[in-house]
């Protein structure tokens, strides 16, 4: 699955920004997906991951920026002219009781998008019939209501709706966050296997770490904004360069209490900053453990080091990382304690 500079470009993001009133929520993001790649965008929450998922099927319209689907800037398109283009993308959304209209039934909800395309009804409901299949739901299905459904069927359902179309990209915002833990790996199965065989695009927007090593061929990591690594899944997942990933992979669980407990911490400093007011130079700077005086003052710029791309003052030409987790053990009060 892994992208090959050889093939299409189904999404391009260049200097991608979207501001809401005074709050800077995405400032500045390239990024390219290519036919058949799935890459995630990975963040903590206000990292501005989603309002991104929300600019490329234009559900938001960027403030500066352009996005380009299929080779066509939609940026700014008018209602019928973006109609055309929608066809080739489609999103999944977090929630998908907020996301099924309740009063549609199932296989109304799913025929969606191709009444929009004045597909015949005969071709509707065998093409309905079709994608309820593949996404594991049997065709009675189709005359329920969304509320008669369990969490895991209603985002089967969403995720019909999205691939009956068969766009060239699907926008995955946080597809199993609201879902139980009994069923999210079963989601992120019918995800993994339905790419596979369909050969569709993915922007797999998350917080699951896990999730993106099982899934994603590269990874992009967003902080208050802007990408600040991306990079193949095992370049990021064997070698975090930017401290923030690093912490975020020293943050997320393993299986092993063992391994768990011998693992070394990164501690950050401070709380998530604004986004209306973003700290000067490195926005990371603030609860960086190896931050320097530069930055403080100087922006870095994602820099390409070899296919590795990184936004540090402190990662080496060669690519080597600072190393966070001695900078935290040397922490004389990792823990502070809190006034009463």
């Amino acid at each position: 699955m892994t992208a090959t500079p050889e093939r299409e470009e189904v999404l391009r993001l260049d200097g991608l920004v979207m501001h809401f009133g005074p709050v800077r929520a995405v400032d500045g993001v390239d990024l390219i997906v290519h036919r058949g790649e799935v890459v995630a965008l990975v963040g903590e929450s206000g990292s501005g991951k989603s309002t991104v998922g929300r600019c490329i099927v234009r559900l938001t319209e960027p403030t500066d920026g352009t996005v380009t689907l299929g080779g066509t800037d939609v940026t700014h398109l008018g209602r019928r002219a973006l109609r055309a283009v929608r066809e080739d993308v489609s999103i999944v959304f977090q929630d998908p009781a907020g996301s099924l209209d309740p009063r549609m039934l199932v296989g109304d909800v799913v025929a969606e998008p191709l009444r929009l395309q004045k597909v015949g009804r005969d071709e509707r409901r065998r093409r309905v019939d079709e994608v309820l299949g593949k996404v594991g739901l049997r065709p009675e299905v189709a005359g329920r209501y969304p509320h008669e459904l369990s969490g895991g069927q209603r985002q089967r359902v969403s995720l019909a709706r999205a691939l009956v179309s068969t766009p060239a990209l699907l926008v995955a915002d946080e597809p199993t966050s609201a879902l139980d833990v009994s069923v999210q790996a079963s989601v992120l199965n019918l995800l993994a296997d339905l790419q596979r065989d369909l050969g569709f695009a993915c922007l797999f927007i998350t917080h699951d770490l896990s999730a993106v090593e099982y899934l994603a061929d590269s990874v992009a990591v967003m902080y208050l904004g802007q990408v600040v690594e991306h990079g193949t899944r095992e370049q990021v997942f064997a070698r975090p360069s930017h401290p923030y990933t690093q912490s975020l992979l020293a943050a997320a669980p393993v299986a092993d209490p063992v391994a768990q407990r011998a693992r070394p911490r990164v501690v950050l400093g401070d709380d998530l900053p604004s986004a209306i007011d973003p700290p000067s130079g490195c926005r990371f700077h603030t609860r960086c453990p190896v931050a320097v005086e530069r930055c403080s003052t100087q922006e870095p710029v994602l820099r390409d080091l070899g296919g590795h791309k990184v936004a540090c003052h402190l990662v080496a030409d060669d690519g080597t990382p600072p190393d966070v987790t001695a900078a935290s053990t040397m922490s004389t009060s990792p823990l502070p304690e809190r006034t009463p």
